[in-house]
């Protein structure tokens, strides 16, 4: 029960763009479209849930026995940028399109907040090794449904009537405090 907490918990209560506003930039930069935001989405998943494997036993059999904590920030991020570029390896020898598609957000993967907060969130929430990779995918899918709801709704401002002052990022901003709001109605789900 308390991995199904950890999950939900993280899918939807306390998601990561919606509720910490991390991980905006590729947020607001690849939900132009809905094929790009599921690839963003996906790319970043791998990516939480490989971190979280990898990142745990470092912290915890590597850095507190031996009272190295102020390496954690370095070696985490050392950890997701090797990650990174082994994703990014991945999806421009499998799918040339995606990658295009991505573009310099890709990249930018090593550089989310997202990932290196979960990390780190991780740690101080001092969950066990298989909490901590259910925590990760939790996360991966939340930032994914995030990103794919906020794709979905702006390919469909394209045929809206929006006023001239706010077309852009006006709207954008404005639906994302929207969608902010609204997950903030699943924090009662879980007490």
């Amino acid at each position: 029960m308390d991995l199904l907490i950890i999950f939900v918990s993280a899918l939807l209560i306390n998601n990561f763009v919606l509720s910490y506003f991390l991980g905006i930039c590729p947020f607001l930069g690849v939900s132009n479209k809905l094929s790009s935001a599921v690839s963003m989405g996906m790319a970043v998943t791998f990516v939480m849930t490989i971190t979280a494997i990898v990142t745990w036993p470092i912290y915890h059999l590597i850095l507190a026995p031996y009272h190295l904590e102020f390496l954690e920030i370095v070696s985490f991020i050392l950890v997701i940028a090797s990650l990174v570029q082994f994703v990014e390896m991945f999806i421009r020898k499998t799918s040339e399109a995606i990658y295009d598609a991505l573009g310099i957000y890709l990249p930018l993967i090593t550089t989310n907040c997202a990932i290196l907060g979960f990390a780190l969130i991780a740690v101080l929430k001092n969950y066990t090794y298989i909490e901590t990779i259910v925590f990760g995918v939790g996360a991966g899918l939340g930032f994914t449904l995030a990103l794919v709801i906020m794709a979905g709704i702006r390919e469909e401002l394209d045929f809206a009537d929006v006023p001239e002052s706010l077309k852009g990022p006006g709207i954008t901003l404005l639906v994302a405090g929207i969608l902010a709001l609204s997950f903030m109605g699943f924090a009662g789900l879980i007490k």
